[in-house]
Formats: structure tokens, sequence, C-alpha cells
């Protein structure tokens, strides 16, 4: 599993190895596995022209050290710098007398310097930055982007939020960013994921989980094959279509069936042994999917069930709604179902130690939260944090990053890494709602089933695409080969 820690997290595990090494030997490990990435960017690295962008914190010295193995390499390097009185002092040395030169960021021809290099290395802002770029480093910043040369980001691309993702302003966009000793939650979420390029992570000797004051509770994680191989349900020897758990559904309306067969087909694939369908839309699903129970009776007299999916095409009916979250079994709760929802009947289930998963996109987040989607969908981390404490449930909201957050909005959130663009299709989030709910039923956790629910369905949906548009079934007619590859690993 990739997990990220907050800046307080890593600041305190790095004063914790400092204390142990001789004074200035954490920086040269840092600048040492910078210069690695950097000349692989390059390949060649003789003759080459490289820029540092270099602030005033420990970055830029990174920066400069950095720059001054690429110098002794046969590079030519110049430093360009923000803060010239505030630069790192023994970094300005090294470079210096590895044969670097240096300009200020305001002098002429600066920005021309950006433009005509080879490879730009940002070190303007550390991990504790806040806010988007100063003025003067703005200039710098859009050369960077319209230049010709690589940008490789130190430690975090300048302007992103290092423990959200956030970019609340001009930001460096990096083609390659090169994370120090544990990855940070910015890396991960959108936008700041976006803005990082391709992370290659550097291992510095940093103790993320140790006994000491350094270590601390990740921040974000996100599953990897072998993770998602773990927590999928595999039948034994004894298992029948009951004892691998029964997932009902309870979605369409007259007005939108095709949700109530895009969820069956996503529950169908999720693992539980059989599913129920229960809405008005019983003839499309049994057209498509004649192993369907079907029931006309409502969701309290269907038959048992070990997890409910209700709100897909739901349209206005609350009544159902109602009636699922009166069940003692697990619920996901989609589309419809989030807005008919009422607060209090989500939040009794969590007394009752029921687990509920809500899985809204950033425009119903935006909703329920009260807030205009622009700000759920630049800060992910926070929207699904507070749905998960307002609503006392566990909260995967889809996007660009889908993020899990445990029910209560504590611990750590889950990123998955997994998807494509071409997900962004119509019924996509219904086949998704189905594929969680199933695993519900057989028997994961919620924070667990929304993880690897959005994990096999971001497979499912890169292998349907291969770089074309996909319609939601064919998402959910890969659903099996992702399963299969996250296996075999």
């Amino acid at each position: 599993m990739r997990t990220a820690y907050s800046v307080e997290t890593v600041r305190a595990a790095e004063r914790e190895l400092m204390a142990r090494l001789p004074e200035g030997a954490l920086m040269q490990r840092a600048a040492a596995g910078l210069a690695v990435v950097c000349a692989d960017v390059l390949e060649r690295v003789y003759g080459s022209r490289v820029v540092l962008l270099v602030g005033s914190g420990d970055n830029g010295g990174d920066a400069l050290y950095a720059g001054a193995r690429l110098a002794r390499r046969g590079a030519g390097v110049r430093a360009v710098l923000l803060a010239p009185g505030r630069a790192h002092a023994g970094g300005l040395a090294a470079l210096r007398r590895a044969g670097g030169s240096v300009v200020e960021a305001g002098d002429e021809g600066a920005v021309a310097l950006v433009e005509r290099a080879d490879l730009v290395v940002d070190g303007i802002v550390g991990i504790g930055g806040k806010g988007g770029l100063r003025e003067a480093a703005v200039p710098l910043a859009e050369a960077a982007r319209r230049g010709r040369g690589a940008v490789v980001a130190v430690d975090l691309p300048s302007g992103v939020d290092a423990d959200t993702g956030e970019v609340r302003g001009a930001a460096v966009r990096a083609d390659v960013t090169v994370t120090f000793g544990a990855y940070k939650p910015g890396l991960l979420i959108d936008p700041g994921r976006e803005y990082a390029g391709v992370v290659r992570f550097v291992d510095i000797g940093l103790s993320m989980r140790g006994s000491g004051s350094g270590a601390g509770e990740a921040a974000a994680e996100a599953l990897q094959h072998v993770d998602v191989a773990r927590l999928l349900p595999v039948p034994g020897a004894e298992s029948d279509k009951y004892r691998r758990g029964v997932v009902g559904v309870a979605a369409g309306s007259a007005r939108y069936p095709g949700a109530a067969v895009l969820a069956v087909g996503g529950a169908l694939r999720g693992g539980a042994g059989a599913v129920r369908y229960v809405g008005p839309a019983g003839g499309a699903v049994l057209a498509r999917y004649p192993e369907t129970l079907v029931s006309e009776r409502g969701p309290s007299r269907a038959g048992r069930v070990q997890a409910w999916v209700v709100g897909p095409g739901a349209g206005d009916d609350a009544a159902t709604v109602g009636e699922v979250l009166a069940a003692d079994v697990p619920v996901l709760i989609d589309a419809d179902g989030l807005r008919l929802a009422e607060v209090g009947d989500v939040r009794g289930r969590g007394a009752r130690g029921v687990p509920t998963l809500m899985t809204p996109h950033a425009g119903e987040a935006a909703a329920l939260l009260g807030v205009e989607r622009e700000e759920v969908e630049s800060g992910r981390l926070a929207a699904a944090r507070e749905l998960a404490a307002r609503y006392g449930a566990a909260v995967l909201l889809k996007g660009s990053t889908t993020v899990v957050a445990e029910a209560g909005g504590g611990g750590a959130v889950r990123v998955n890494p997994t998807g494509t663009p071409w997900l962004a299709t119509a019924g996509s989030g219904d086949v998704l709602s189905g594929l969680g709910g199933s695993l519900l039923a057989a028997g994961l956790s919620a924070l667990d089933a929304g993880s690897v629910g959005a994990y096999l369905h971001g497979l499912a949906g890169r292998f349907a695409a291969e770089g074309a548009p996909v319609s939601a079934e064919d998402v959910a007619g890969r659903i099996p080969e992702a399963w299969r590859s996250v296996v075999r690993g």
C-alpha cells in the first residue's frame, strides 16, 4: 500500500533523523536522489542546459546541491534565485565550486533562460508552502511550462498544498516530481496530482511508523494490486449462493430503467452469490440478467439480503429509500438516494453499528454540503471528510481522484489510483454502486468495499477504453478481467 503523510508528521520524522546524522547529511541524501532522477530525465547530462528555480527554503538547497552534482558531470547549470539574500549558503557555494552560475529572478533574460533550458528544477517552495506562487515566481513557472525542457519538482510542485492537493493560485506544473522519505497527500489527490506528473520516490531513511516521535498515522493511502487481492471475497468449498452473500438493489424508475440494469450488472460481478432486485424496472432487468431474483413487494418483503444498494435512477421515491435505511444490514446510497436520505436516518444506522457507504460525485456532494461544486473539486479531501463526519457514514467521493473517507471522517483517506477520464460517462456510477454493494454483501467493510470497488471499476474502465470512448455497459463487462488481473498480480 502506498501511504502518504502530513507535513507535520514528515517534519517530525525529519527532525528525529537529523538528530542522529551529521549536519547536512539528510539534504545530501535528498540531493543525490534528485540528481539521479534529473540525469535519467535528461538521458545525456554532458552539455545539457539545466536551470534551477531556487527559493529560500531547504528544497532550494536540495536543488542547488543536485545542480552541483550535474555540473560536475558536464551540464551547464544556472540557478535563478528568487530570494538572493536567503538562498541556502552551502548549496550556493557547492554550485559555484562545481562551475555553476547564478542570476536573480528579476534580472533581464531570466525568463528566456528558463524557456531555453533542457531541464528546469523547481526548488521554489517546500512542502510547508501555503497558497499559490508569489508574484515574482509566476513568470518563471509560466516560462517553464511553455519552454522546451522537462520540469522536475523538488518534493512537491511549488504552489500545491502538500496536505490536501489544493492549488490556490498559480503553481508549477511538473513532468516529474521527486519526493523524499514519504509520499505527501497532495501528490495523490487532484488537482495536485495532475500538477505533479510522474512521481519518483527517493528513500532518505525516514521512519514513518517507528516508535520514535516522528512516527505517525498516514493521512492518505492508495491500495495496490496486492492489497486489493487480499481483500477480494473468495468462495470456499462449502459456499453456496446464500453463504456468499445476497445484495439487494432498489433502483430505477419508469423514467430511468437503465440505472437499475446497470446497477444490477455491477452487482452480479462483485463477488456476492445472488442479486435481488426491487423496483419498477424488473422486466428490463430480467431481459438483460435472467439470473436476478426480482421482487415486486418492496425492500422489506423482498427476502433476506446481506446488503442493499439504493438510489440509482430512483427519481423521487423517498419511501423506498427510507425503507432500505430501516433495514438492519449495510447500505450503499447513490444518486437520487443521496438527495432523498435524511441525515438523521443515516446517522442512526451508524449508531446501531450498521455500515453505510455514500457514493456522491462532486455535484451531489456540493448539494449535500451546501457549497459550490468548485469548492468540492478544489478540496476533495476536506469535502469527503466533512460528509463522512456529518452523516456518520463512509463516503466515496467520485471524480478525477476518487477518495474514500471512513465514517466520522477520521483516519486515513483512501485514494484510488486506477481509472481513466473515459469513465466520465452516463451510467458508470450506477455500475460502481452495484459493484460496491455486492462487496458489502460479501462481508467487506464500508471503507474496503468502497476502495476495492473503485479500484476494480477504474481498472475495468481502463481495459474497456484503451484510448477510446466506452459505455457503462462496456465497463461492467470488463470487471471480471479487472478482478483476474488483480488476483494474478
